[in-house]
C-alpha cells in the first residue's frame, strides 16, 4: 500500500498570508506531495521572544485561509506535544500517530542553509524527504537525493510586516484572505 505523501509546513502563521497559501498550493500542484498540512507551531524554538497571538486564533486564521483548498489542511498536532517541540520530535510523533502517511518537511532555503544547527538536523535530513523553496529567488544548490528544490511564487511580504501594517491602521487586504482580514478586525488583533 502506498503511503499518502504529506508535506508538513510548520510555522507561527501570525497571521497566515497569501504567500503561505500560494506556497502550499505550489507544493500540492507540483506532485511532490499528495497533501500539505499547515502545522501551527505554538512555540518556535528558533525565534526569540515568541510573543505570539494565541495559538487557537492562529489556527482559526489558517483554517479560514485554506477553507476552499482541497488537499491542504490546518493542524493543531503540536499543541498536544511538549514545548518547545523540536521538528524531529514532531515528525516522530506524526509517524507514530499516522502510520499510513509518509511525512515530508517543507522549509525555506534560509532554514535549509542552517539545518545543521537544528536539533538533530542531520537525522531529519537522513530520515525524511524535504522540500525546499527559495526565499529570494536563489538557484537550486546541490542537494541530497531526498531533498527537492521547489520553484514557487515569491511574495515580498512577511507576517511581521503585516502585523506592523495592521497596528499602523493600514489596509492589509491584498496580503490576506478576506475572512482572515475580518477575523483580525473582529478580534482586534495586532493593535
Amino acid at each position: 500500500m502506498n503511503k499518502i505523501r504529506t508535506a508538513i509546513f510548520g510555522g507561527s502563521f501570525d497571521p497566515v498570508h497569501c504567500g503561505h497559501v500560494a506556497l502550499a498550493r505550489a507544493v500540492r500542484d507540483s506532485g511532490l506531495a499528495d497533501e500539505v498540512w499547515f502545522l501551527v507551531t505554538p512555540l518556535n524554538p528558533h525565534k526569540q521572544g515568541n510573543n505570539l497571538t494565541d495559538e487557537a486564533e492562529r489556527l482559526a486564521m489558517v483554517r479560514l485561509a485554506i477553507a476552499d483548498d482541497a488537499c491542504i489542511e490546518a493542524s493543531d498536532f503540536e499543541f498536544r506535544l511538549p514545548r518547545p517541540s523540536y521538528t524531529i520530535n514532531t515528525l516522530d510523533a506524526l509517524e507514530d500517530a499516522f502510520p499510513g502517511r509518509e511525512f515530508l518537511l517543507l522549509m525555506g532555503a534560509d532554514n535549509w542553509q542552517k539545518i545543521d544547527r537544528w536539533y538533530k538536523g542531520d537525522e531529519i535530513v537522513s530520515r525524511f524527504g524535504i522540500i525546499v523553496y527559495p526565499r529570494g529567488g536563489e538557484a537550486a544548490p546541490a542537494l541530497p537525493e531526498n531533498v527537492k528544490w521547489l520553484q514557487a511564487p515569491l511574495f515580498d511580504i512577511s507576517s511581521t510586516e503585516i502585523r506592523s501594517a495592521v497596528a499602523a491602521g493600514e489596509d492589509v487586504s491584498q496580503w490576506l484572505h478576506p475572512d482572515v482580514v475580518k477575523f483580525i478586525k473582529d478580534k482586534n488583533l495586532y493593535l
